[in-house]
């Protein structure tokens, strides 16, 4: 079955090839390794994602299962119909209301130790940010264990990163991944400071995992300053640097933030490492995190 690329399609192929460059964006993922992932070409995701081509439902089902969603989530921006339902109500509630809402459902649901996570902080954003420098600075001054979630990912798989993309893709890597975020809130109780990949707001599942555990601080700084401290650290990922480092880098980059800020921007708290030296931004984060609570 396809869909024909004729006159009256051209918008829809259009649409539907930027949904994929906004989903690949948004998983951090560059076309290469969408290719290596879902078994198609990258001359054919090039076309898809131009709007250009025949494309058939077993593609699009194999794009999405490498993207770690349903097509339907390909194909549709609707949420889920209770989901609508829930925020068609919620829509109506006054700034009070909403708060009072929230910690029902928490409660119902089993979603509050509000003290608990608040003594768990995780730091989100892009790498370059200073996630790692400044978690272990924070952890030191808190007295908490510093651990970085990818070194515990591995830890759960017992292999490499890069091992569990190739060998469970990205579905089996976020497997993992809220299995090493359930163990480490279950053996820090009493506090923890941790770093996560730049991704991890983008796997619904996961970031509300996350949210439900840990206190979120999104470190930001500006796409300039990303670039600058990554090239420095002298890794790349996951800009495509086969096309020429710099300018195709730094779209990528500024594609990467534009795809996820909205989902950075629902952490708990925001700290701007933009032009800040370290010693700076320790204490603004310090001013961003709950105050230490005795046991």
């Amino acid at each position: 079955m396809h869909l024909a690329a004729d006159s009256d399609t051209n918008v829809t192929l259009s649409e539907l090839g930027g949904r994929v460059r906004a989903w690949r964006a948004r998983r951090g993922m560059t076309r290469k390794q969408l290719a290596l992932d879902s078994g198609l070409s990258e001359r054919f995701l090039a076309d898809v994602e131009s709007g250009k081509g025949n494309v058939s439902i077993n593609s699009l089902e194999a794009a999405a299962r490498a993207l770690n969603i349903t097509i339907l989530e390909l194909l549709q921006d609707a949420p889920r119909p209770p989901l609508a339902r829930a925020q068609g109500l919620l829509a109506r509630l006054d700034d009070n209301q909403l708060e009072q809402a929230h910690a029902l459902l928490a409660a119902t649901f089993g979603l509050g130790d509000e003290q608990g996570r608040e003594r768990r902080i995780a730091l989100i954003g892009l790498r370059g940010a200073g996630k790692s420098t400044l978690g272990a600075q924070l952890a030191a001054h808190r007295g908490v264990p510093f651990v970085e979630l990818d070194r515990e990912i591995e830890r759960e798989a017992g292999t490499s990163m890069n091992e569990i993309l190739l060998l469970h893709g990205q579905a089996g890597y976020r497997r993992y991944e809220r299995r090493a975020l359930l163990r480490i809130a279950e053996d820090h109780a009493a506090g923890v400071v941790m770093t996560t990949g730049g991704s991890i707001v983008s796997e619904r599942e996961t970031f509300d995992l996350l949210q439900s555990r840990f206190y979120c601080v999104w470190l930001k700084a500006s796409p300039e300053e990303h670039m600058s401290r990554v090239v420095a650290q002298g890794d790349m990922r996951p800009f495509d640097t086969t096309r020429g480092a710099t300018s195709e880098a730094m779209d990528d980059l500024r594609r990467i933030l534009a795809s996820r800020e909205a989902l950075y921007a629902r952490a708990d708290a925001v700290v701007d490492t933009a032009a800040r030296s370290v010693k700076q931004s320790l204490r603004d984060l310090e001013r961003a995190v709950p105050l230490e609570k005795k046991q």
